[in-house]
């Protein structure tokens, strides 16, 4: 068994602001009222999804919310189309909007292209949470694409007007911009990542680089764990992916090495530390 394990977590890891928004208010709404409905996953972080749920906190699906009246629901901080908003008036809903800063400002921005006639292209993932919320503002007309081949598989216009959910990364999407305009495009990109999440990426690669083996804690439903842990494993191939201290194992470690812990922007702080307390009891 390995012993003495150095353990540091990576002080940037852990929630997005946007993140820490929506759980302090439906942490302050549960105190005050003892429960409250969320609708869809309030983080892609099944533990601390939990955690939430024992103190009250209620998740619906779209079925659910259009069953519901008269009650107070969380928009999370992914955002939500239109017609939600309109189902919420039709059904007497309060509506709580913690949709983050960031995705607020791109949805404004969708809709204003979109009401200008512009064709929108969205770089993101299929489905996404966010990304509905995204393509609401051009009542379902934009093209989501997740990979330049998938983009190319389209009739393309001259003129593409691009955009990008808010936890891509941006070397990707720099990447398409530049296909596009060395195909003979017209390219109006519309860089809208989310810098706190991208700025990551670079404090990452350095503190993946200072250690013997690095622990990746994220949920699997998480579109930006699966960004960042990549980024860490390219950085440094020792790169393990948990999601709870129950899928760490010893034989990974050896006696003395230096392990570095770090995690998506869906992650607890709570979480990593239960990763470093468990470590060093290995």
């Amino acid at each position: 068994m390995p012993h003495h394990l150095s353990v540091r977590i990576d002080p940037n890891s852990g929630f997005c602001f946007g993140v820490i928004y929506a759980i302090q208010m439906a942490e302050d709404l549960l105190d005050e009222q003892g429960y409250l409905y969320c609708l869809g996953d309030i983080v892609h972080n099944d533990e601390e999804v939990q955690r939430l749920e024992k103190r009250g906190l209620r998740i619906i699906d779209y079925e659910q919310f259009e069953a519901l009246r008269d009650e107070a629901v969380l928009i999370r901080a992914h955002g939500e189309p239109p017609s939600t908003y309109q189902m919420a008036l039709h059904n007497n809903l309060t509506l709580i909007d913690a949709s983050c800063p960031v995705v607020l400002k791109l949805q404004n921005r969708i809709k204003t292209s979109y009401d200008k006639k512009d064709q929108i292209f969205i770089y993101g993932k299929h489905g996404h949470a966010e990304v509905r919320g995204l393509l609401g503002q051009t009542s379902g007309n934009a093209v989501v694409f997740e990979s330049l081949d998938e983009l190319l598989s389209h009739e393309l216009p001259a003129n593409i007007t691009l955009y990008s959910q808010t936890t891509k990364s941006t070397d990707s999407f720099y990447r398409i911009k530049g296909e596009l305009e060395g195909r003979g495009y017209q390219v109006n990109a519309n860089d809208t990542i989310c810098r706190q999440v991208s700025n990551r990426d670079k404090d990452l690669r350095r503190f993946a680089a200072q250690f013997d083996q690095i622990v990746f804690v994220s949920g699997t439903k998480s579109s930006n764990g699966k960004v960042l842990y990549h980024v860490c494993k390219d950085t440094n191939e020792h790169t393990h992916f948990i999601s709870s201290t129950d899928e760490l194992r010893a034989d990974w470690f050896r006696p003395g090495q230096s392990v570095g812990i770090c995690g998506a922007t869906s992650t607890p702080m709570w979480l990593m530390e239960q990763v470093r307390d468990a470590l060093l009891a290995l």
